[in-house]
């Protein structure tokens, strides 16, 4: 089994518009990690890459790599917003189709550090800061009505990104999400980073959840920076700040185990490198790379 290794644009230091001015430009993000051995690449934040698809295909061609998917950040917790996040997602969706074609995913955000309370307990979730019946209700909603949208316009799949920060950030949030959802229209995004965060087990997780993880990001987890900020009161960004997603094997994260249980269930998707970053946190081309040397030493 072949599996396929690519790398985002929050690699760089473009992370769903926190960032304010950009690290580097998008083409010496592709540069990098087309010379650094990646194969594919997400969008990223909207208007980070060129939103015509014909420029883009050509970006990617020159470069002789593929679209993915992309991220796209929805109030899910709000039913006022769901539609403004069909319509988010729409746009997005319209553009990964022609340039990706159906493989390419949309990965469905919930509109992360907007709630507060949420926030500054990322990474310490409890049951009374956990969504209410009604909660759920709006919630798996919002997620339906957008990948069916996406299903009909475009024929692309959607898959919710369980995520810090939001409402779905637990192995428990994330049993309760699966069974509100059709498992027809709506995968997950499976992030082993996250899923530490959430108080999980990749390896658990990704045994559990085998028919719904439509697309995979690695992710390594430096659980120092969580109790830290249990003392300092850091919210979820600034824990990013800290360093809470470290380079591939530098943290908990037992990527020889993960991808032993990938390739025992026979896992087809594609597999993305994501190590969020701020601008400013060190050289993105020489931590790609050696995040792609990690994995090269595991097989991949």
């Amino acid at each position: 089994m072949t599996l396929k290794l690519g790398n985002a644009p929050c690699s760089c230091g473009t992370i769903e518009n926190t960032a304010g001015e950009r690290s580097i430009s998008y083409s010496q993000m592709l540069d990098e990690l087309a010379e650094t051995g990646y194969v594919g690449t997400e969008l990223g934040d909207w208007g980070f890459m060129p939103t015509d698809p014909k420029k883009l295909k050509a970006e990617l061609t020159a470069r002789n790599l593929s679209m993915i998917g992309s991220w796209v950040s929805i109030r899910l917790y709000d039913r006022d917003y769901h539609h403004v996040g069909v319509e988010r997602a729409l746009r997005v969706a319209d553009l990964l189709a022609e340039v990706g074609g159906p493989s390419c995913t949309i990965n469905i955000g919930d509109d992360h550090s907007t709630v507060p309370m949420r926030d500054r307990n990322t990474g310490r979730i409890r049951l009374e800061h956990m969504l209410s019946d009604d909660g759920w209700k709006i919630y798996s909603e919002g997620v339906m009505r957008v990948a069916e949208a996406v299903k009909r316009e475009t024929g692309l799949r959607s898959a919710l990104h369980p995520h810090g920060s939001t409402y779905v950030e637990t192995p428990a949030e994330i049993d309760r999400f699966l069974s509100l959802t059709d498992p027809e229209l709506v995968g997950i995004v499976f992030d082993t980073g996250h899923h530490v965060l959430g108080g999980g087990d990749p390896v658990t997780g990704i045994e559990k959840y085998a028919s719904r993880i439509w697309l995979l990001h690695l992710k390594d987890f430096e659980p120092k920076v969580v109790e830290q900020a249990k003392v300092a009161g850091w919210n979820y960004n600034h824990m990013i700040g800290k360093g809470l997603f470290s380079e591939l094997g530098q943290g908990v994260v037992d990527f020889p185990a993960v991808i032993k249980t990938l390739k025992r269930i026979a896992y087809g998707g594609w597999l993305v490198v994501e190590q969020d970053v701020l601008p400013g946190m060190g050289e993105p081309r020489e931590s790609a790379k050696r995040n792609r040397e990690y994995l090269r030493s595991l097989g991949l």
